[in-house]
């Protein structure tokens, strides 16, 4: 199986709110192409209720042990993008930290209590992990369930009728 990465950028943002306890929340807007070299994070919008900010340098990359999970994602309605993202360490802005395509380990990150969100998943790397799914991904083949001794009657069938 080949292994397939896409350059990708994050952009998180600051929106206000009008909760009486939270004037403001940070959330995913977006996952772009790799635009440019620079690994520093830029500020894309800065005004009054709104603050935006790119986050370059991610490697998007497709293992072949994650292939249930790219299958999953790209047969769904909705294909996405999703990001684990955590607060910096005084709280006063989000870091993006690992970006995936696959169902399984964002919902590997979501049962180890990460903040993840997702977004919509762009055309170019969609198309691509699709042709990358076609020639890659083969479902697990269905196995004979093997009854337990404890099911069958005295004559040999099943007590549920089936034999």
């Amino acid at each position: 199986m080949e292994k397939k990465s896409f350059p990708i950028s994050v952009v998180m943002e600051r929106i206000a709110t009008s909760n009486r306890w939270q004037s403001e929340k940070w959330q995913l807007a977006g996952v772009l192409p790799e635009s440019s070299e620079s690994r520093l994070a830029k500020t894309l919008v800065d005004r009054e209720g709104l603050l935006q900010k790119l986050h370059p340098g991610f490697l998007l990359v497709v293992y072949p042990d994650e292939a249930e999970g790219y299958f999953l994602n790209v047969t769904s309605p909705e294909p996405r993008a999703f990001v684990m993202w955590r607060m910096n360490e005084d709280e006063t802005e989000a870091l993006p930290h690992s970006v995936t395509l696959s169902y399984n380990e964002a919902a590997r990150w979501m049962d180890a209590q990460e903040k993840v969100e997702s977004v919509p998943m762009p055309d170019n790397i969609f198309s691509e992990l699709v042709e990358w799914v076609e020639g890659n991904y083969r479902p697990p083949e269905k196995k004979a369930r093997i009854r337990p001794k404890s099911f069958e009657s005295k004559d040999g069938r099943y007590k549920d009728g089936l034999s």
